[in-house]
């Protein structure tokens, strides 16, 4: 039986994975939103640490549950962990240009992005 080629699996490939990943609440992917804060890959083990927008999330369980769903699609990853932090809490300042543009483009742009 072989094992599984891990070696070849790159952060890009986790962010862009994650990236398909949409707040419901605010239409953007969780990557632009600044709510991934570290990847790490280890033989094909991921770890992820993220947070939400808010600790009250009601979307805290299917959030993990979609993220490890969507990073055991991408091949050689044999194992996710993802761990939710409050600390640094989000903030509005964390979310990319990529972001700062769909949220504007959906109209929900402005002073407070």
């Amino acid at each position: 039986m072989t094992q599984p080629e891990t070696s070849s699996i790159t952060e890009e490939q986790i962010y862009n994975a994650l990236r398909m990943l949409i707040d419901p609440e605010l239409g953007v992917n969780i990557v632009d939103l600044g709510l991934v804060y570290d990847v790490q890959i280890q033989d094909g083990q991921i770890g992820i640490r993220m947070t939400l927008t808010t600790r009250g999330c009601p979307m805290h369980a299917s959030f993990v549950q979609a993220v490890e769903r969507a990073v055991r699609e991408i091949h050689g990853v044999t194992g996710v962990t993802v761990e939710i932090v409050w600390e640094p809490a989000w903030n509005p300042d964390m979310i990319s240009p990529e972001g700062r543009r769909a949220l504007s483009g959906m109209g929900r742009g402005g002073p407070a992005w």
